[in-house]
């Protein structure tokens, strides 16, 4: 069998179709339950074992989707599903596709446009202050301050993780307890 005529064969088969839905489903519910499992304390090893089912779950898609089709009349060996011919379906995929690009665009323009800009005493200043002014926020008994990298050093050759990284700061950042 030629490469060329095996990739077709595939491209007829719908197995292209099916591994791409298997790997958006997938990884869809491999994100949930990396979110959700920790929250009810379902041990690692929980998600270890979806990620693992979903893995080897791909090639008994595909071995599946090689072997049988999805027609109206239900699931169809390949071959008897190509002696049934069905209308082409093109052409919805493009207007769900085009929708749901159309919503996206639509909700993320609603989001952009109808946040309100103001000042907040919580979280800092969205707009500049007048000069002068200045915002009160309240500070956590134990805090650390993440400042810009920059060479005050006055040397230009110095590279900034020599800068960043001194020993008297890894000896403040050690006395911080948690």
């Amino acid at each position: 069998m030629k490469l060329g005529s095996f990739f077709a064969e595939l491209k007829r088969r719908n197995v292209y179709k099916v591994a791409v839905a298997y790997a958006v489903v997938g990884w869809l519910l491999i994100q949930i339950t990396t979110q959700v499992f920790p929250f009810f304390e379902i041990p690692n090893w929980g998600v270890r074992l979806i990620v693992l089912i979903v893995a080897l779950g791909l090639p008994i898609a595909l071995m599946l989707a090689w072997a049988f089709e999805l027609t109206p009349e239900g699931v169809k060996r390949t071959e008897t599903a190509d002696a049934i011919r069905q209308r082409p379906r093109g052409a919805v995929w493009i207007y769900i596709v085009t929708s749901g690009a159309a919503l996206s665009i639509g909700l993320f323009l609603f989001g952009r446009y109808t946040a309100q800009h103001s000042i907040s005493n919580t979280t800092g200043a969205a707009e500049p202050l007048p000069a002068g002014q200045v915002i009160q926020q309240p500070v956590a008994e134990k805090s650390l301050a993440v400042l810009p990298f920059a060479n005050l050093s006055g040397n230009p050759r110095m590279p900034i993780s020599r800068l960043v990284f001194r020993t008297k700061s890894l000896r403040d950042w050690q006395r911080l307890e948690n």
